[in-house]
């Protein structure tokens, strides 16, 4: 089996944070960005017994919690303004803050709370459908907070806003892709003081310049880089001043209409592992693109693609060096980000109900939530085989989150915690 480094390109904020707190999972994809953790012990097929605590929440979000220090910090609206909530290791409320009106959402599996938080450990950054955009301390205190929505005119897209805030050392940075004017900018996390803004525009087929992804920061040649999908393209920013290093397009070389990024890419090694076209209509694409390079890369540094499997919402995960991508029907591909190719293929039970969390891998085993609760745990490491079947009474949108030996699942009106007897 072949092995890649993974850790070559996650966030370089990322080891600040696990030095100082092992079990934490800073951002929407945890501390590499790649939707897996070596291990865990998570339960494998549970009981009631096992749904250790069920916490309520105070209105519909879909964004998925992270952990720093014990504490699960999550997003949610709060009698109708954007709210932020700490909860402690066994869901107690620690506190909640409003930063303004919501703006709720279009879609029945949407929300004004699609955003995931991050943190670097010091602070707990959140971003809204609304525009707000804010840092708050551990304990609730609000630092600073704009309105980016107020500063910068309304988004277009067709959908909830979905996408993200990423950290570089100094920076907290938001990508809005959209019909109109695209842009991707950094604040101080410190003062909320915009340090840089820098236009990324492209013309697509229709809805193509729709982008509902999560950038990832990444070292690009030793120094901090942005890696950006939407627009149809990918693309690589320096974390200083925002400028282009790099761009790779012709994803789409047919023109194909209705084809928004929303799977965020994953990156393995130095390859980024990219979805694109409808899998749920049909249409998968997939793509290898390594990473590096100067200016346009689309004809030098595209590795491979493939029409025959893709994701369209769940975004892939990385585990031991291998691409696991989950497709929004239940398709299950293990590939080879340096060739493409499939180690195996295969399909989770059939049902009307979608994907739209992302997998989490773990022990050998991945972890598949179904929009109508359902709970699919996977064995990878030797091929496809289906563990278990798992139902908690609730419509999950969120990723499920490791914490120590236990997994949070965020569903629409409840946190819930499984975990071992």
């Amino acid at each position: 089996m072949k092995t890649f480094l993974v850790c070559a390109g996650a966030s370089l904020v990322a080891s600040l944070v696990l030095a100082e707190d092992p079990g934490a999972w800073p951002r929407w994809r945890g501390p590499e960005d790649n939707g897996s953790v070596p291990s865990g012990g998570f339960p494998v097929k549970w009981t009631e017994a096992n749904i250790l605590w069920q916490a309520a929440l105070p209105g519909k979000g879909c964004s998925t919690p992270i952990l720093l220090e014990n504490r699960i910090y999550l997003t949610a609206p709060i009698d109708g303004q954007d709210g932020v909530l700490a909860l402690d290791a066994n869901g107690k409320p620690l506190w909640q803050r409003t930063l303004g009106a919501e703006s709720k959402g279009k879609h029945r599996n949407g929300s004004g709370s699609n955003p995931s938080p991050a943190t670097d450990g010091r602070s707990i950054f959140v971003n809204f459908k609304s525009g707000n955009l804010a840092a708050l301390d551990p304990d609730g205190t609000i630092r600073w907070q704009i309105n980016l929505v107020e500063r910068y005119g309304p988004d277009t897209l067709y959908w909830d806003h979905g996408t993200s805030p990423v950290l570089t050392r100094q920076d907290v940075v938001v990508a809005r892709m959209h019909h109109g004017e695209s842009w991707l900018a950094a604040f101080d996390k410190q003062t909320g003081e915009l340090h840089w803004k820098v236009p990324r525009n492209y013309e697509t087929p229709k809805e193509g310049d729709n982008s509902y992804t999560t950038p990832i920061v990444f070292d690009h040649k030793g120094r901090e880089a942005i890696l950006v999908w939407g627009g149809q393209h990918l693309t690589a920013h320096d974390a200083a001043d925002g400028s282009l290093l790099w761009s790779c397009g012709n994803f789409n070389p047919a023109g194909s209409v209705f084809w928004p990024a929303v799977a965020s890419p994953v990156i393995a090694g130095d390859v980024a592992v990219v979805c694109c076209g409808r899998a749920d209509r049909g249409q998968p694409r997939l793509h290898g693109v390594r990473l590096g390079g100067t200016g346009d890369v689309t004809q030098s540094h595209r590795l491979w693609d493939r029409d025959d499997t893709g994701s369209f919402v769940p975004t892939p995960a990385v585990s031991k060096g291998w691409a696991y991508v989950l497709s929004d029907r239940g398709a299950i591909d293990c590939v080879d980000p340096a060739t493409g190719e499939s180690l195996w293929s295969d399909a989770l039970p059939k049902d009307s109900s979608n994907y739209y969390a992302s997998p989490l891998v773990a022990d050998g085993r991945l972890y598949a939530v179904r929009e109508d609760g359902k709970v699919f745990v996977v064995g990878v490491q030797d091929g496809f085989q289906l563990l278990a079947e798992n139902q908690l009474e609730d419509r999950i949108i969120a990723s499920p989150v490791p914490m120590g030996d236990r997994l949070l699942f965020r569903g629409e009106t409840s946190l819930h915690c499984v975990g071992p007897q």
